[in-house]
């Protein structure tokens, strides 16, 4: 008695950095592994596809970076259906959140055998994501990098980007709302991590997990640009919130207001601005990912922190 292969969605994202990656090798493996690919016009809105599709298919794969990612998770979420990654971004956070093969084919193999595990979602003003949303200094990187600089530089691109930023960022001040606490501080920047990884393998808390039912707030409260150059390994690492001048906190929902209003970058892309209402939606999705590893990350050439400071550690304040 033959077995039905199961019928996955492939929707690749021809823009990302790695989009142009020949396909024929990824098809080969999914049908030997049982699995067949079904793929729809390249011009065609992956998240029209999965609602469309929804009902005919077992499987989405979604290849890009975090940036599809977090544009495919509001038609995930209606589907129900589970998914997988193929990484071809510039960062893939979220990739290296769920401790998956950064290398396209090794993370087509990974898939037919693979099991779905469920993860969590921020979700903030309406916009889901999966890795973190900043305001601040992280806000105006994100509008300072462009997609044509991702592509060329790499994770490199975005020390370039922050060494322009750096340059102009001004403190600010946000009144920040939770669990009964209202609190009014003046930062460079406020973060509100869903997942592990950001920013091209930055960690947003030590102990953070995209499956953990928990958001991981922290706020820079440094007095000059210099400081936040001595924080970065401590930024790679996610040990920040020991830091004197950094407020760090766990919370399910949180409200953070400022007198103008300014930009909210989710997952790498501005998509909403001040006031913004943040909440976690526990293991609202299924992925096919290993089983979680608890505890810190190892040690990641790639992040922004260890490419500028390869071998010093940060003083503690």
């Amino acid at each position: 008695m033959s077995t039905q292969p199961r019928r996955a969605l492939l929707l690749c994202n021809a823009k990302a950095r790695n989009g142009a990656l020949d396909l024929d090798e990824v098809r080969e493996i999914l049908r030997a592994g049982g699995i067949e690919p079904e793929e729809p016009p390249p011009e065609a809105d992956c998240r029209d596809v999965i609602r469309d599709r929804a009902g005919a298919v077992d499987l989405v794969i979604l290849g890009g970076g975090d940036g599809t990612m977090n544009y495919a998770a509001p038609a995930l979420v209606a589907s129900g259906l589970p998914f997988a990654i193929l990484p071809l971004g510039t960062a893939n956070d979220l990739a290296r959140s769920l401790n998956l093969p950064l290398d396209p084919l090794a993370a087509a193999r990974f898939i037919p055998t693979a099991q779905a595990r469920p993860v969590d979602l921020g979700w903030v003003n309406g916009h889901y994501y999966f890795n973190v949303a900043s305001i601040g200094f992280s806000a105006e990187l994100a509008g300072e990098l462009t997609s044509e600089s991702k592509k060329t530089w790499g994770v490199l691109g975005y020390a370039v980007a922050a060494v322009r930023v750096l340059r102009r960022v001004r403190p600010f001040t946000v009144t920040i709302e939770h669990d009964g606490v209202v609190e009014k501080v003046t930062t460079i920047q406020v973060s509100v991590g869903n997942g592990r990884h950001y920013g091209g393998g930055m960690t947003v808390e030590e102990s953070a997990a995209v499956d953990d039912g928990k958001l991981d707030f922290y706020s820079l409260e440094i007095k000059h640009w210099w400081r936040l150059l001595a924080l970065l390994p401590a930024l790679r690492r996610g040990t920040h919130g020991r830091a004197a001048d950094v407020r760090a906190f766990h919370t399910q929902e949180i409200r953070l207001s400022t007198r103008r209003p300014r930009p909210v970058n989710t997952d790498g892309e501005l998509t909403t601005h001040t006031p913004a209402h943040f909440k976690v939606f526990p293991k609202i999705l299924q992925v096919l990912a290993p089983e979680p590893v608890r505890g810190p990350a190892p040690f990641d050439l790639t992040a922004l922190g260890s490419r500028l400071f390869p071998t010093s550690e940060a003083p503690r304040p």
